[in-house]
């Protein structure tokens, strides 16, 4: 009746909310987290049932509120009286916990609201993660909250904690720890399984998480709900969210928003970021532009670390809890070995974070306890003799703590093991309590046995340095919670619909393009290549046709004498209506420059990067959210590996950077144009002489349904 698993259908069809339904009404979370009175419907005697633990729990382990079991079959459990139903409560009740198979859950959800809750959980699986019964069931369960007048979690979830209340609302094996603490941390995710272990690794680890919460289907509440709540709550410093599906992708970017605002830390680890076959891919862009393009790019904005996996997401949230984020990406290295320093360097190269050389005044005062043979510019080596003469190393670490060159710091220590590594960790952790909060993040890497080290590791997890065993996954959380390149929102400015084009678009954005024609006839096409200046450009018009110079359709540098010829020659192509003649291009950097006019409810993607024919082979390509502003703009050219062509190359020219970004910002504004599926620019060719041509567009529209899985965008024209 009831699952841990991870459902093997497609999230994103079975948390699809129900359209027809009428607005919900606001949950009161106060009655749900903190109730005064819980309702446990279908509770049951038998104690080997995962179904027995909440009502077990709820009475035996400090929660304040009444419980009221609900079952005619019995007349008490657990020692509690049980009632035949829920209208038998005097008083009504705040929450329910819905312990009853799927075809009885609608009844248990209209019985609830009739007692007045303010949340029903319904536990139990069979709805639409199975099927189309199965989603009608679903339907039915909202329906008949809504006519109720309360509000579902669930189907198919785990549940609640929280710890200030002490409510046990949930049959996670995780809930049979102690339990005990508050850690400031709080989860929401879709998984129960997921959810399950991260409650109990925290918990292992001595984090008992504040609250937890298991959303499953989401057919009335939902993760970015629960999640907004979460980030508003002062007891909350970290919010830590595990994500199959995200179906609001605005109320996604409200919780980011809210959470930046609150100052609450918030790490999402999502799954599904790269699920083939999602968006059919019909250009350039849709074969660079990933599924979770925009959900980074939203994340980036507004300070949302990503993680990876579960223990990336316990491991940021602890450096996060008793620290401020790092204010950059530059990382001081502190290490007992050489080698481990070296290691270290090389894995923080890899993803991007600095290992700068320490500041003169620095490497002076260490080298007072560094032994001449170790090492001071950073990393910083103090050998193992430091540890031999005794003491020194908390002092160590507080020195390049303060350094400014350092945003955050990562102490690397080998075979340092009992006695000897618990004063260590003593010694760092009165250095790191010393110079307070505010100064850079903290973390340790030990390889050394955990049941020579099991002491010293308590030590510092006790005081939220979080320890690692690898080295590898400590710089990757350090990268994760680092800064990462974002851009601020640009008002969009008014722009012209869809009713041309690529051509009439990008005159009325003010991109410049070379003058053109399509033509039907052989003659016409000489004149227009004379007037042209003797030399054009021909392309077949064939609609559909996405990639003109594989099919032969594109011929360069023709002349007027041979223009009639070549006009025949691209007209007896299949499906040619016509024979665009184009103004030459000067040589120059070619760009591709697109728009994704939003998809899934997600907001517009700029992308730029090398374009060209071998835009794919290059794959080098940058995104913001769009519109975007010069200053973005000329970020994201200087982020690509072709940069050194647009900056000037081995004596060449560069171009002009400004008008470069000029005219990106104005391709960028298309994402304000009412139905656009996506416009693509390639090449937006970058000549020396600064001037910028686009040679080849393309516009599409957005298919009437978005949603995930939905088909790709429906091509109007093609002819450029």
């Amino acid at each position: 009746m009831m699952s841990d698993r991870l459902c093997v259908a497609d999230p994103a069809t079975y948390r699809r909310p129900v359209t027809d339904a009428p607005p919900a009404p606001a949950t009161d979370w106060a009655r749900v987290l903190a109730p005064r009175s819980v309702a446990l419907v279908g509770a049951t005697g038998r104690t080997n049932n995962p179904m027995a633990r909440p009502l077990r729990w709820l009475t035996e382990r400090g929660f304040a509120g009444a419980v009221h079991p609900i079952n005619p079959k019995y007349a008490e459990l657990a020692g509690v009286p049980c009632a035949p139903s829920l209208a038998d409560v005097p008083g009504g009740v705040d929450l329910v916990l819905a312990l009853v198979p799927a075809e009885r859950a609608a009844a248990a959800v209209t019985e609830a609201g009739a007692a007045g809750a303010a949340l029903v959980i319904v536990f139990a699986s069979g709805f639409a993660e199975v099927g189309p019964e199965g989603r009608a069931r679903q339907d039915e369960l909202v329906a008949a909250a809504r006519t109720a007048g309360t509000r579902v979690l669930g189907p198919n979830c785990q549940g609640i904690y929280d710890a200030r209340s002490r409510l046990f609302a949930t049959f996670t094996s995780a809930g049979e720890r102690p339990l005990a603490g508050s850690s400031g941390i709080a989860y929401v995710g879709q998984s129960g399984a997921v959810g399950g272990s991260v409650l109990d690794v925290a918990a292992e680890r001595g984090l008992d998480l504040t609250a937890w919460v298991s959303t499953g289907n989401e057919a009335d509440v939902g993760l970015t709900e629960v999640g907004r709540h979460l980030v508003a709550d002062p007891d909350v410093d970290v919010l830590t969210v595990y994500a199959e599906s995200l179906p609001d992708p605005a109320g996604y970017e409200a919780l980011a928003a809210e959470a930046a605002a609150a100052g609450t830390a918030l790490v999402v680890l999502r799954s599904g970021r790269s699920v083939p076959g999602r968006r059919a891919a019909v250009s350039h862009t849709g074969a660079m532009l990933g599924d979770d393009t925009a959900f980074t790019l939203v994340s980036r904005r507004y300070g949302v670390v990503l993680v990876d996996d579960v223990e990336e997401l316990l491991a940021a949230a602890v450096v996060l809890r008793g620290h401020r984020a790092p204010a950059g990406r530059r990382l001081g290295l502190v290490t007992s070995s050489g080698g481990a320093g070296i290691l270290a360097a090389d894995r923080a190269s890899e993803v991007g974070l600095e290992v700068p050389e320490l500041t003169a005044e620095t490497q002076e005062k260490l080298a007072r306890l560094v032994p001449a043979f170790g090492a001071v510019a950073n990393p910083v080596d103090v050998t193992a003799q430091l540890f031999n003469v005794g003491g020194g190393f908390g002092e160590v670490c507080g020195l390049v703590r303060a350094d400014g060159a350092v945003d955050a710091v990562l102490v690397l220590l080998t075979m340092l093991v009992g006695d000897t590594a618990t004063d260590l960790a003593r010694d760092l952790v009165a250095t790191v309590a010393e110079q307070g909060p505010d100064a850079p993040p903290v973390a340790v890497v030990w390889m050394a046995g955990e049941d020579g080290t099991a002491p010293a590791r308590t030590v510092l997890r006790d005081a939220g340095i979080p320890v690692f065993s690898s080295i590898a996954l400590a710089v990757r959380v350090l990268d994760a919670i680092a800064p990462h390149p974002r851009s601020d929102p640009v008002a969009p400015e008014p722009a012209p619909p869809v009713d041309g084009d690529g051509w009439a678009l990008l005159d009325a954005l003010g991109v410049p393009r070379p003058r053109a024609l399509t033509s039907t006839d052989p003659h016409e096409t000489t004149v227009a290549v004379e007037e042209l200046g003797g030399r054009a450009v021909l392309k077949a018009v064939v609609p559909g046709l996405e990639h003109k110079t594989e099919a032969g359709a594109v011929r360069l540098d023709v002349t007027t004498d041979a223009a009639a010829t070549v006009h025949a020659e691209l007209a007896a192509l299949p499906g040619c209506t016509g024979v665009h003649v184009q103004e030459r291009v000067p040589a120059g950097v070619e760009l591709l420059v697109a728009v994704d006019g939003g998809r899934d409810g997600w907001p517009p993607v700029l992308t730029v990067g090398h374009g060209g024919t071998a835009t794919e082979i290059h794959h080098d390509v940058a995104h913001a959210l769009a519109p975007v502003d010069a200053a973005t703009a000329r970020s994201l050219l200087a982020s690509l590996r072709c940069w050194p062509l647009l900056a000037g190359h081995r004596g060449a020219a560069g171009v002009d950077l400004d008008v470069a970004a000029d005219a990106i910002v104005r391709i960028s504004r298309a994402a304000a144009v009412p139905g656009l599926g996506e416009l693509e620019v390639n090449p937006l060719v970058c000549a020396s002489n600064a001037a910028l041509l686009a040679s080849g567009a393309r516009i599409a529209t957005s298919s009437p349904a978005r949603h995930a899985g939905a088909v790709a965008v429906d091509v109007l024209r093609t002819e450029q």
